[in-house]
């Protein structure tokens, strides 16, 4: 396999216990799924759905120390966005739960 295809495959490393994920520049729910990808390094599969948020969140920061994401811009969505993201909110309350470690806090 060329080193292409590996990376294509591979999570980026994190490298920092307090991340932030900027949303204030997303009007499109492809806008917010990119920033994600992009925040948390999740790798060029990723498939920009919820179900794939869920999936790579799970266990990404299972050997980590505590994490801190502050996601910031939610509350300045139109009201369509704010809508559309809802689920993202409930995977992220999901994700507290399970990674005890990681905590969101929305700005």
């Amino acid at each position: 396999m060329s080193s292409k295809n590996k990376s294509y495959y591979a999570f980026k490393p994190l490298h920092s216990p307090v991340i932030q994920l900027d949303l204030s520049r997303c009007t499109t729910l492809g806008e917010l799924h990119h920033q994600l990808k992009t925040t948390f390094g999740f790798p060029e599969y990723y498939g920009e759905n919820w179900s794939a948020l869920w999936d790579c969140l799970d266990g990404l920061f299972e050997d980590e120390g505590e994490i801190t994401i502050e996601v910031f811009g939610y509350t300045d969505m139109s009201e369509e966005m704010q809508q559309g993201c809802r689920a993202m909110l409930d995977i992220f309350k999901d994700a507290e739960k399970t990674m005890p470690n990681v905590h969101f806090t929305i700005f």
